[in-house]
């Protein structure tokens, strides 16, 4: 017998259980149907108000965003933030197809851009994400080789760049989507709201605590793509 079999056995012989009294099939049934709670009228607005709703709770938790038209002018809208925050033209990108693709030395010539994890000397990190929540302004990214968790952390800041059509209401559409995705969950998920952010001194919100102090959105598209 394992330690983990030990373990449990000795919680099931406190709570009184038999392994062979349904608990574990009416567990497995539960987390099989994939039950939704309640979600706020908020998150079932559609098209630009869903966009809309995203853009002012994202900027509520200290995010900012900017909104271009199409994908190609993601490279400049990246460039135009990092002068206006006073960055150097440099940083680390997340080594996915969807960024990969953007013209970047046509419409940002002056970016150096390295591919790959972040490191420690990287200031700025671009990545993509997998949804957008309207209800909180949150960011749904997730592990995988196109997609480093160590951008989403390590560099204080952090541009992501979201199409329209990830935009959601609720968590549970993100749920579905990562699950009618095909490929599994990811090893990592994570739901990010804002730059990261700690009131644990002085009770004082200080920016940058655990992760990026700057989190910065770029939204490609308008609301007939995320209707």
């Amino acid at each position: 017998m394992s330690g983990r079999d030990s373990i449990l056995g000795a919680v099931r012989r406190s709570l009184q259980r038999r392994p062979d009294d349904g608990a574990a099939a009416a567990v497995a049934a539960r987390l099989g149907e994939h039950p939704r709670g309640p979600v706020p009228q908020r998150g079932q607005l559609q098209g630009e108000a869903l966009l809309a709703l995203f853009v002012a709770q994202a900027e509520g938790v200290a995010a900012t965003v900017a909104r271009v038209a199409e994908a190609a002018e993601v490279p400049a809208a990246v460039a135009d933030y990092l002068k206006g925050v006073n960055l150097p033209p440099k940083l680390r990108m997340a080594p996915h197809p969807d960024l990969q693709s953007l013209p970047w030395k046509e419409r940002a010539p002056l970016l150096e851009i390295a591919e790959g994890r972040a490191e420690a000397e990287d200031a700025v990190s671009v990545t993509t994400a997998f949804a957008g929540v309207a209800e909180t302004g949150t960011l749904v990214l997730h592990s995988g080789p196109q997609s480093p968790t160590t951008l989403n952390f390590l560099p204080e800041t952090h541009v992501v760049v979201l199409r329209a059509d990830q935009v959601v209401g609720a968590y549970e559409e993100a749920w579905d989507r990562l699950r009618a995705a095909g490929e599994g969950l990811p090893r990592t998920v994570n739901f990010v709201t804002g730059p990261s952010r700690t009131g644990d001194i002085e009770q004082q919100i200080q920016l940058g605590a655990h992760g990026p102090r700057r989190l910065h959105v770029v939204l490609v598209g308008d609301g007939r793509a995320s209707a």
